[in-house]
């Protein structure tokens, strides 16, 4: 049997490389996306399954795992969405900074949970989540990046520390610089490509020396 990666939050840029790439590997890839539409090239290209959901709604990623569940448990879940919100913190609008936060961190509680849940019973898994060089470091003016990332980190730390010993492997990626797939300069921007082959490298990772974060940069971006 295959297995299988949930990959939730998909986009067009790092999260479709991932899915291009576990699909190589014959994996079954499930995609979810509040706007599945806009992922129907990339279905069609991969045989992949896509499930709507609001990654940010308890209801809508309780759903998302019961479709889920009708094709067996994911060995790898993969948490990508995030939002951000720029501005001074005497002008930010708080609404927003609390649909940011829910996006970038209650979200990836909630689809670990429902994760975790399966995978224990399975007794094994991965869970991987997407964060930024904003999980390790806060900048002016991106106070509620800052919080639902330095958040994201947190849960991730304490997933490791909780789960690792229960066979679940659990990865924060911190991706240190922007992503395109054209080249930009002197590798000034980090293609999706070769960021997705450190996913499945960290994987592939035996367990007897599983890492819990990366950090992935260009060459000549600044620590």
């Amino acid at each position: 049997m295959s297995e299988i990666v949930l990959i939730v939050g998909v986009g067009p840029g790092l999260s479709s490389s991932i899915a291009r790439l576990c699909a190589s590997k014959k994996m079954k890839v499930i995609l979810a996306a509040r706007d599945v539409e806009k992922l129907e090239n990339l279905k069609k290209e991969i045989d992949a399954i896509t499930i709507s959901c609001d990654a940010s709604d308890m209801k809508s990623v309780q759903n998302l795992f019961k479709e889920v569940d009708k094709i067996g448990v994911p060995n790898l879940v993969i948490y990508n969405p995030s939002m951000r919100v720029k501005g001074s913190i005497t002008e930010i609008e708080a609404i927003q900074v609390q649909k940011a936060i829910n996006i970038t961190c209650f979200g990836a509680f909630l689809v670990a949970q429902e994760a975790s849940k399966r995978m224990l019973e399975r007794k094994s898994g991965s869970i991987f989540f997407t964060s930024a060089t904003a999980g390790v470091k806060g900048f002016a003016n991106s106070s509620a990046f800052a919080m639902g990332k330095f958040a994201l980190r947190g849960l991730a730390q304490s997933l490791a520390r909780e789960l690792h010993p229960q066979n679940i492997h659990i990865g924060h990626f911190v991706i240190d610089g922007a992503i395109g797939r054209e080249p930009y300069g002197d590798y000034q921007t980090m293609h999706p490509d070769e960021i997705a082959k450190s996913y499945l490298s960290f994987y592939d990772q035996e367990k007897s020396a599983w890492a819990w974060e990366i950090e992935l940069r260009t060459s000549v971006e600044k620590f």
